[in-house]
């Protein structure tokens, strides 16, 4: 292809004189006769598509701006015109013909990228300034020297585009656009990226030739039986026309559909006729935006009108659009940098490129060879025999506005922008997508075999071969599904592998959604999207317990700190010590050798904590100390009795683990419940050796493995954790922190256009209270299984006192051994 047309290039230098040519070099000459006598600038070339009304407001607005700098400046430039009926090698041509015949020092146009870019390659091969009004990619420039944008970029208006199918909340639209370079390598990856960031997704692709008649219905045929129903239209005016008339014939055009078009045809809005426009009732359209309130724009509109209506008697509407206000400010822009007089190649280019002035279509001002990007757009409503400026987008991250003055008021959400006049005129905003027409049931995946058939119960009939569903996730969905606004049938469909299966399979789409307590992870929402949780998730540590009393032997001296123990011996040794130095006068049982007075004072100090032997004292001051001695020690005492009480006879218990680290630290065992999320959380999260983690299929297995110590912990899910403390409640706690996961929730396909109308209708049954009657309903406790194996820790035996019998029987051996020696 690219030696064809490097062969017909060739030609085109050394034959000049072809007819097309020589016949429009005869028209522009019969054009410049009368203006040769006052040409004092340049000549310029200008590459039109005559067949085309963008091409017809080009030429007038072009020998518009001619008219107006003579009449400014006194100083004229000859316009060279050629008709490149939209045709890439005509447009080539007509490009070496004003080079190498007429010696244009710059070119205009032409308008689309295919023809651009073949002229750029000749424009730079002889360094004549092409000023292309095509919407370049970013590399163009660089590839090309002498290639100007003229053009602003439209790249922002997908954001715009974007930013209106966001405020609707739809998730997935359909693209339909001309098959050309200018669609492929311009806006369409742009709009692509553009849907991504705002949450949504283009679901397929729709290509059509430019000349689409038969295709163009089979085509639609096939979007009409899928579920989006949100189209963005990006073709030429001409094919746009046609595929609404298909469109509207089809049935496409009624109640549920949503078209957007982008500027390459709302631009041109203004000229469609009333036929088009009644095949576009409802549509939606972004188009450039210029200012229309200035005194120069109604002059030059209405010299416009004057003069195209008598070159274009043809046409019924004689407006100016914006590709006449950028082919005027193109045109002026390349006068005024000649205005010195005739000057070629890299100078042109860099006086060209100095222009700044304010033109009918924006600010004229280039950089990196190039005009500003456009960031404000206008949106359109075509309904009725028009249509309806509903409002305007702006760039920047401002959003959507009523006005573009500068107390404007802006907005995320196009819906403050007002009523929207949809086709078919429904009474609410259309949910972008549709049950398809030859669509059966969702399939909807359901994860069974879970440790306890809390959230899935799935039970099998083998006489009538089908399944039946039951258990807490199951019933929020169907309550969800009751709560839609319009019928939806679907087929639940057993699982029985993993959960991760399970949403690999989601992602794969052979399930529409998966429903099951499924936990939502970071790993699992890169593949699959999920709807709000309907229960919280979290993992939990279970471990065996032990008493906090297992060494009773020495549990009587527990009751009172060492503290409490040192301040109570002292506190009686100096009260027997006070009692003793009062009464060592009265009586001569306390007086004696100096062993035998220390022996009576400890045994007076202890003494009185269990006998009052008032009627021994002889003073009345050791009475008194004694009677307050007594009452402290009798509370003293009686709290020490409680105390022992509570210790001997209440079970406290504590985790035989307290935490991860110390798990880790001796290299434990872990087990974990079979098609749980936990494994991967384990080694992802926490860092556990996958070797030291073992999965178990019941809670039988589990508890076994605990008890025998083939693991010192189990990780389990919140809920299967309850159920399992539940049924093992005297074997078993909860130990160390809760880690939290995102919830249990269903699972669609990214982009499902479900997601948004299931998220709301799990509102509405959270806040009716269904969601709880359901959970009380479903969710109930297992019954304690454990044996009460615990009862001899809670009677008292031998064991909780041989420590005092041995005291006791010891302090009394040492007494008679004693006092046999001395009696020898």
């Amino acid at each position: 292809m690219l030696m064809n047309i490097l062969c017909v290039l060739a030609m085109a230098v050394w034959l000049p004189s072809l007819e097309g040519l020589a016949n429009s070099n005869d028209n522009n000459a019969e054009m410049n006769v009368t203006e040769t006598n006052r040409v004092l600038g340049g000549s310029v070339g200008a590459i039109l598509d005559y067949s085309s009304r963008i091409g017809k407001e080009e030429k007038v607005a072009m020998e518009m701006a001619r008219e107006d700098f003579y009449s400014r400046t006194n100083r004229s430039i000859i316009l060279q015109l050629e008709n490149s009926h939209g045709d890439p090698i005509q447009a080539a041509l007509a490009a070496t013909h004003l080079i190498n015949t007429q010696n244009v020092e710059a070119i205009l146009g032409p308008r689309t990228w295919e023809e651009a870019s073949l002229v750029a390659e000749i424009g730079s091969i002889s360094h004549v300034p092409i000023l292309s009004f095509a919407d370049s990619p970013p590399w163009a420039t660089m590839k090309w020297p002498f290639l100007i944008q003229a053009y602003p970029s439209q790249h922002a208006q997908m954001r715009a585009v974007a930013s209106i199918i966001q405020s609707w909340g739809w998730q997935r639209v359909v693209v339909i656009y001309e098959d050309n370079d200018s669609s492929t390598n311009g806006l369409i990856p742009y709009l692509h990226q553009s849907l991504l960031e705002v949450g949504a997704q283009i679901s397929q692709f729709v290509a059509v030739p430019a000349f689409a008649s038969s295709s163009l219905s089979q085509e639609l045929d096939k979007l009409k039986s899928g579920q989006c129903r949100v189209f963005v239209v990006h073709t030429s005016l001409a094919l746009a026309i046609q595929l609404f008339e298909k469109a509207t014939k089809t049935g496409m055009m009624e109640q549920g559909y949503v078209w957007i078009t982008t500027d390459a045809i709302t631009n041109l809005v203004h000229v469609i006729n009333s036929t088009g426009i009644s095949s576009m009732q409802g549509v939606l359209g972004v188009r450039s935006y210029s200012s229309e309130t200035r005194p120069s724009f109604h002059d030059f509109s209405t010299r416009f009108m004057r003069k195209f209506r008598t070159e274009n008697p043809e046409e019924n509407n004689y407006e100016p659009g914006i590709f006449a206000l950028q082919a005027y400010d193109a045109t002026m822009a390349v006068a005024m940098a000649m205005i010195e007089g005739k000057v070629k190649g890299q100078k042109l280019m860099d006086k060209i490129l100095l222009s700044d002035f304010d033109g009918l279509s924006g600010k004229v001002s280039f950089s990196g060879r190039k005009l500003p990007p456009a960031s404000s757009f206008q949106i359109i409503n075509i309904f009725g025999k028009g249509y309806k400026e509903h409002g305007f987008w702006t760039d920047n991250g401002l959003g959507f506005s009523r006005t573009t003055d500068k107390g404007a008021t802006y907005n995320n959400s196009m819906e403050n922008l007002g009523h929207v006049y949809w086709p078919g005129e429904p009474s609410s905003t259309p949910k972008g997508w549709a049950l398809p027409t030859n669509s059966s049931k969702l399939r909807i995946g359901v994860a069974n075999g879970t440790m306890f058939n809390l959230f899935v119960t799935i039970s099998y009939d083998p006489n009538t071969n089908n399944y039946t569903f039951s258990g807490f996730s199951v019933e929020v969905f169907r309550a969800a599904i009751e709560n839609l606004p319009y019928d939806l049938p679907y087929d639940l469909i057993p699982f029985t592998r993993t959960f991760d299966d399970l949403v690999e399979q989601v992602h794969l789409k052979h399930f529409d959604a998966a429903v099951g307590s499924i936990a939502i992870t970071a790993r699992r929402y890169q593949k699959v999207d999920f709807s709000q949780p309907h229960t919280d998730a979290a993992m939990v540590m279970i471990v065996p317990i032990q008493s906090q009393t297992h060494d009773k032997a020495m549990l009587f001296l527990k009751s009172f700190t060492t503290t409490m123990w040192v301040l109570t011996v002292l506190v009686n040794l100096y009260n027997g010590f006070v009692v003793w130095i009062i009464e060592r006068d009265h009586s001569t049982e306390l007086r004696g050798t100096a062993v035998n007075q220390i022996g009576t004072l400890i045994w007076l100090a202890f003494a009185t904590l269990f006998t009052l032997n008032g009627e021994k004292l002889h003073s009345n001051l050791s009475r008194v100390a004694t009677m307050v001695w007594l009452f402290v020690a009798l509370v003293v005492a009686q709290s020490y009795t409680a105390n022992l009480t509570s210790m001997l006879t209440v079970r406290h218990m504590e985790p035989t683990v307290a935490n991860i680290e110390t798990l880790k630290y001796n290299h434990a065992m872990v087990g974990f419940a079979r098609k749980s999320f936990v494994k991967n959380y384990l080694v992802d999260v926490l860092k556990f050796s996958p070797i030291r983690v073992r999965n178990y299929t019941t809670p039988e297995d589990i508890a076994q493995a605990l008890r025998s110590k083939e693991i010192a912990a189990a990780f389990l899910e919140a809920p299967w954790a309850k159920l399992f403390l539940d049924r093992y409640c005297k074997s078993f706690m909860a130990a160390g922190p809760t880690y939290k996961v995102g919830g249990y929730a269903f699972a669609f396909p990214k982009g499902s256009p479900f997601l948004s109308d299931i998220n709301a209708a799990l509102t509405q049954v959270i806040d009716s209270g269904t969601l709880g009657e359901l959970e009380d309903k479903s969710i109930t406790s297992e019954r304690c299984v454990d044996v009460d194996s615990d009862d001899e820790d809670v009677r008292l035996s031998r064991s909780s006192f041989w420590v005092l019998f041995v005291l006791t029987g010891g302090t009394s051996s040492v007494a008679l051994v004693t006092y046999v020696i001395r009696r020898e």
